[in-house]
């Protein structure tokens, strides 16, 4: 068996279960036994443009052969960032944004978490240093991003980062008086993901977003969009918080921003964030990853965007998201299901009937494992099975997705 140690993984039985994938197309993507899936989940999230999308290769192969990379630390640049910077900043939600680039969707949420608290120090609020977040939120699994899980399972390696609070997911009452219990003079950011990704394949109820921004708006608490998942079309629009009429003060980014083709994330800080740190002599932010602007990473990242512009993707996914919802919704008769959630972006999960869950804990993993049986990948979500395939996906592709989901609960049943 090979040394590799998959991420979150049972390894004990992975030498059982282990599939190996060689190469993908568009929708699909293929294993070293010849066999062809149907990616419902557009691998983590992100493949929001399909594999195997040449454009996107000939730039990175053509980037690599002028220059592989080479550090953006201190005042060193290269083109494809500067470029790639400007294109993020005129398409995000806020003034005068200031793009950070880093190496991914965990590295982007320590940044943003790390600026909130210096953001406050440099402007004579130093002891604003508690950071907000939703029940059922994914922030990554780095050291912050791990303080600000609000999944119970993935809170390992304590003891946490302190000043660290959970607010309810779903009441922004809830959220403001969490702020009001912990004092808003001490409260620097609220996180909040503007579809729940992770947790569960979770859309806010109405109006929550929008309340919540105001409510951190009237706190002087900063509204830090966690894009990572719902950015560069998969809600339909370049960070997911635009269709509430949202304007946060930072977004973190990554995933579609180079449809995985290459690991990139970052921050868009608003002006006024960033202030302190472009217009003050001498004030330095002393963050970042040796990887931050890599040239051929932004080139992904350009590429990317010139192909969900030009092939109409954000548009897409606005019509996708409702068809993806009424094929869930098409299968909940199934008697070991018990809803379908999802509607905004495309997004959408099978909430498992509790009873039979709470009879067969791993009930996720065994749909999973029979629909990967049948051709298609979809996720299990603790007590969900989530969907979000890429925005190519056509109306025979979610078709066949709802089928071969229904006849692997058949399976399982």
């Amino acid at each position: 068996m090979s040394a590799f140690w998959h991420p979150f993984a049972a390894m004990h039985s992975v030498r059982d279960s282990r599939v190996t994938i060689t190469r993908g197309e568009d929708v699909w993507v293929f294993d070293d036994a010849g066999n062809r899936y149907l990616d419902g989940t557009a691998s983590l999230w992100y493949a929001n443009v399909g594999h195997g999308r040449r454009e996107i290769v000939d730039a990175i192969t053509d980037q690599l052969g002028r220059l592989e990379a080479y550090s953006t630390f201190t005042d060193f640049a290269n083109e494809p960032a500067l470029a790639l910077a400007d294109e993020i900043a005129a398409r995000a939600p806020m003034d005068d944004g200031k793009v950070f680039f880093t190496s991914g969707g965990g590295d982007s949420i320590e940044t943003a978490a790390k600026l909130a608290r210096e953001y406050f120090a440099a402007v004579g609020e130093p002891q604003r240093t508690v950071l907000l977040h939703r029940e059922h939120s994914y922030h990554g699994t780095h050291g912050l991003g791990t303080s600000l899980a609000g999944i119970p399972g993935n809170r390992l390696g304590a003891p946490f980062t302190p000043d660290v609070v959970q607010a309810p997911w779903d009441d922004a009452a809830g959220l403001e008086k969490t702020i009001v219990d912990v004092g808003p003079e001490r409260v620097a950011a609220f996180f909040c993901e503007p579809v729940i990704g992770a947790g569960g394949v979770l859309p806010p109820p109405e109006g929550y977003v929008e309340a919540a921004a105001e409510i951190c708006r009237r706190h002087g608490v900063l509204f830090v969009a966690d894009a990572v998942i719902c950015g560069f079309g998969r809600l339909g629009d370049w960070f997911g918080v635009e269709r509430f009429g949202v304007r946060p003060d930072i977004a973190v980014f990554a995933k579609g921003v180079t449809a995985g083709y290459q690991p990139l994330g970052g921050i868009v800080a608003s002006g006024r964030v960033a202030a302190p740190f472009w217009d003050e002599p001498g004030r330095v932010f002393r963050h970042g990853q040796t990887y931050a602007g890599h040239p051929a990473a932004c080139a992904a990242g350009l590429a990317t965007i010139a192909l969900l512009e030009r092939d109409g993707l954000l548009e897409r996914a606005r019509a996708l998201e409702s068809q993806l919802l009424e094929r869930l919704q098409g299968i909940t008769d199934h008697p070991l299901l018990d809803h379908a959630r999802g509607g905004v972006g495309v997004l959408g999960a099978l909430g498992l009937d509790p009873d039979r869950l709470a009879r067969t804990p791993d009930l996720p993993q065994r749909v999973f494992r029979a629909a990967r049986d049948r051709g298609v990948l979809i996720r299990p979500l603790g007590t969900a099975i989530g969907y979000s395939p890429p925005l190519t996906t056509t109306a025979a592709h979610l078709d066949l997705l709802a089928e071969a989901t229904r006849a692997a609960l058949d399976d399982v049943a």
